[in-house]
């Protein structure tokens, strides 16, 4: 059994190509995991409101983009399931898409979330219980979990960037929600590529796209006058793709960790397509 939600699109969720950015497709997965818990009168978030001591924290998300999410009035549906239970946490799968009278579909977006339950007041994980087990269990297409590949961000030849936490970023536990740490990496992101484009001719326009990014999540971030440095590497340079590795840290405390996966875009004929040489030859530089 899968859990269907339909999910409005908001104009401000766009990006500068018209489509929805990849920021807020995060978005629509916390809401469609929210609707799938207050359909079972979870006590985490849920029921935020009547108990702020049990919560269910994001451990991992993993996001496959598959194809372009236009604005319009017809929400998009979001199907979710459970691919893993365990003693201490629980694996949702999502599937984003649009369905004609038929049933065929068009997918804009796959992902994985690895949650777990927490008690706030003794700042621990705990175990899930029986009770949660079985509202849980009619969902269950069980999938094999494979091991994240090993993420290490050398703050040597990272460039570091300031992450700035807004009022507005914190949720109602009084940590940054976990959607606005792509907004965190999506940032440092844009500023690296700004510094490594400056004085590279540009005979047409290019555009990068995000086909994937994982994020797993350390330790929360919160609150303060003070930014966090956000370390961001070039990690891979393919021909029409690259992947961008990044770090927010509190001093050498790691936070959180995200690999994303981007590809060269050029919108008049939608496909992609190499960068400039010297643009590449600059990101290749960034390597060593």
């Amino acid at each position: 059994m899968r859990h269907r939600y339909a999910c409005p699109i908001r104009w401000a969720d766009l990006d500068l190509l018209g489509h929805v950015n990849n920021v807020r497709y995060v978005d629509y997965l916390q809401e469609a995991r929210v609707d799938l818990l207050r359909a079972h009168r979870w006590s985490g978030p849920a029921e935020a409101t009547e108990s702020l001591v049990d919560a269910i924290i994001v451990i991992r998300h993993e996001v496959t983009y598959r194809a372009p999410l236009l604005f319009g009035e017809r929400p998009v549906l979001i199907e979710c399931w459970v691919t893993q239970l365990r003693a201490g946490s629980f694996t949702l799968a999502y599937e984003v898409f649009h369905e004609d009278e038929d049933g065929a579909r068009v997918v804009y977006l796959e992902a994985s979330t690895v949650l777990a339950p927490f008690r706030f007041d003794t700042e621990s994980p705990r175990r899930l219980s029986a009770e949660e087990r079985a509202a849980l269990e009619p969902y269950l297409e069980p999938v094999q979990r494979e091991r994240p590949a090993p993420l290490v961000v050398d703050r040597v030849r990272a460039r570091r960037y300031p992450v700035q936490v807004r009022f507005s970023d914190v949720d109602v536990y009084r940590h940054v929600n976990n959607v606005v740490y792509f907004e965190y990496f999506q940032e440092a992101r844009i500023r690296l590529f700004m510094e490594l484009g400056r004085g590279v001719s540009r005979a047409r326009t290019l555009e990068v796209v995000v086909a994937r990014t994982d994020v797993d999540y350390l330790a929360p971030i919160t609150l303060r006058a003070d930014a966090y440095d956000c370390w961001t590497q070039v990690a891979h340079v393919g021909r029409t793709s690259l992947v961008i590795e990044s770090e927010i840290a509190d001093g050498d405390r790691a936070l959180a960790r995200a690999r994303v996966v981007l590809v060269f875009f050029d919108p008049e004929t939608q496909r992609p397509t190499e960068p400039p040489a010297d643009y590449q030859a600059r990101l290749r530089s960034a390597l060593a």
